[in-house]
């Protein structure tokens, strides 16, 4: 296996700003969604997702492709797909039948409420997914200090 040059992340600052256009290009099945209620799903999104550079999510461009993730999410939940009005089933659809018409959702008892929440559909399953690397708790060990001072580590003579 041949490897290249080691890079290194860099980071893209700013606040996303929603572009219908650009949501819609990504996510065609909410095309029949006014411009308005994409809007007030995206800012909902941002409830969910801080969009600012104090986010988990530092990387604009990453932080953008979540938060139209969850956007997609919550218009799928609230508006519905493809023209279809929204199911208004709550939980992930874990049995139908045809005859007699019969569904069966569950909100599955096994993971979290979050994790139920967005495995709700397709879009939310996908956000929940990629986001796992920052819902992953990291430990950050303290700044070590090189003298005596207030707040160091090493304040007391050993």
């Amino acid at each position: 296996m041949a490897l290249g040059p080691a890079t290194y992340p860099t980071v893209t600052p700013g606040d996303v700003v929603f572009s219908a256009s650009e949501f819609l290009a990504q996510y065609p099945s909410f095309s029949t969604v006014p411009t308005p209620a994409l809007q007030g799903n995206f800012n909902l999104a941002c409830l969910q997702l801080q969009n600012s550079a104090a986010s988990v999510v530092q990387d604009a461009p990453t932080r953008q492709y979540f938060l139209y993730l969850l956007t997609a999410h919550i218009t799928a939940l609230l508006n519905g797909v493809n023209g279809e009005a929204p199911s208004g089933v709550v939980g992930r659809i874990s049995n139908a039948t045809q005859g007699s018409i019969s569904v069966t959702a569950e909100w599955a008892a096994s993971v979290s409420n979050s994790a139920a929440y967005y495995n709700q559909t397709q879009w939310g399953a996908t956000y929940w997914q990629s986001t796992v690397s920052y819902r992953t708790a990291r430990y950050v060990p303290p700044q070590r200090s090189t003298g005596y001072g207030v707040g160091a580590w090493n304040d007391w003579p050993q």
